[in-house]
């Protein structure tokens, strides 16, 4: 059978014990240290990932990728829908009137952003309508005075559906008492949660109740957008700036979310980047191993260069040994690494009821998520075999570079 003499003579290396067995405890600590930097780096990569996916499905669901706001009150927002709906990009939008106010139920006291909104069409544009807990979006009735609260609004009123709260508005009201802010009653008829930051933030009413808070009514601010690609609101933003003219403006999600996707998106950089460096170690202790065992079997490559092995066949012989312990450490790295993205989250929930603590109070989401993409898998497991074979380079020109007179005189 057909065996290529240097691949069956660095295999057979691979698998003999060194008679120092030093090199054998560094050579087992190269491949350990490479799983190790392997395994690490899926990981954190599929937890990054796991973060960037619920900022664009939680954060970005909820926050409208792009809004266009009439600079004067907008009185046909259906018009101005079609209209905009006729840009490339575009699929779907709905009238819109923020407020800002304090709400209060029994002594509580917590301030939120009012999103004035049409159910119908709001379910259109974001995901508020699938992340209801308590009641429906649909139970905001024109006219009726009802609420929406985010989650943890309702938690810092201690509030509930059926329950009555009042909305005070930063407006001054004259009076036969004096000036006084504007209050309105709310029935709290849903309660949704998205387990993201906008859970304390938000609140939501119909829009033509907000219009008379505002009294303007069968007004809106202008129209919110989804569009087919998120990452694209800026430039959609521009058209649609130049095609209405100077009655429009848009914003979009860059402005004001956009410094916390960049930031995930550089830390997931400068994460790959420092976590290499793992990989970069495990590869130096293969130079070291791969130096000593050159060193150990001089006497072993002279009678191979005797019998009329060439430089470049000896080169070779330790090139194949430092590359299978490479992708030893690679494919034992990569399924550990696969393991733990997979369970990662259940790891993570563990810990905190273990420890009775909460590690992700701080973050826009409570739990550890983690997405595991095959692309980030490929892409490291490229690079870790890369580092690998790059490392045995010098050892075997090393090797290759014995004479074999010199190296058989103490023999």
């Amino acid at each position: 059978m057909f065996r290529p003499f240097a691949l069956f003579v660095g295999l057979r290396y691979t698998g003999a014990r060194a008679r120092n067995s030093f090199i054998s405890v560094i050579t087992l600590i190269s491949a350990l240290g490479l799983m190790l930097g392997v395994a690490v780096l899926i990981t954190v990569l599929s937890v990054m990932n796991g973060f960037d996916r619920e900022l664009q499905t939680r954060i970005l669901g909820m926050v409208t990728h792009l809004s266009v706001h009439g600079r004067e009150p907008v009185r046909d927002w259906q018009a101005l829908a079609d209209r905009v709906q006729g840009y490339p990009g575009v699929e779907a939008a709905a009238p819109f009137l923020q407020l800002e106010g304090m709400l209060t139920h029994k002594g509580n006291v917590a301030g939120a952003l009012i999103n004035g909104v049409e159910p119908a069409s709001e379910r259109k544009v974001s995901i508020v309508g699938d992340m209801m807990w308590q009641g429906n979006l649909e139970a905001l009735k024109p006219g009726a005075f009802g609420v929406v609260l985010g989650y943890g609004v309702a938690r810092k009123l201690d509030a509930d559906v059926g329950d009555k709260i009042t909305l005070v508005l930063p407006e001054a009201t004259v009076s036969p008492a004096g000036v006084m802010p504007r209050f309105k009653r709310f029935d709290v008829v849903g309660i949704f949660r998205a387990r993201a930051e906008v859970d304390g933030l938000y609140a939501y009413i119909n829009v033509d109740d907000a219009a008379r808070l505002q009294h303007q009514p069968g007004t809106v601010e202008g129209v919110h957008l989804r569009l087919s690609d998120l990452f694209a609101a800026p430039e959609v933003g521009w058209q649609l700036q130049q095609g209405l003219g100077e009655a429009y403006y848009t914003t979009d999600w860059t402005r004001t979310h956009g410094n916390l996707f960049q930031a995930i998106k550089m830390e997931k950089t400068m994460m790959t980047l420092l976590l290499s460096f793992i990989v970069a170690v495990a590869a130096f202790n293969i130079i070291s191993s791969q130096v000593m065992l050159v060193t150990e079997k001089r006497g072993n490559i002279a009678v191979l260069r005797t019998l009329g092995a060439s430089p470049g066949t000896i080169m070779r012989i330790f090139m194949v040994q430092g590359t299978v312990i490479g992708l030893a450490g690679t494919i034992a790295g990569t399924a550990l690494g696969v393991l733990l993205a997979s369970n990662v989250s259940e790891v993570a929930a563990w810990v905190e009821a273990t420890f009775n603590t909460r590690l992700f109070d701080a973050y826009f989401v409570n739990y550890l998520p983690s997405e595991l993409q095959w692309s980030d898998v490929s892409v490291i497991v490229a690079i870790a075999m890369l580092i690998s074979f790059s490392a045995t380079l010098y050892p075997s020109w090393r090797a290759s570079r014995v004479q074999p007179a010199e190296a058989l005189r103490y023999e």
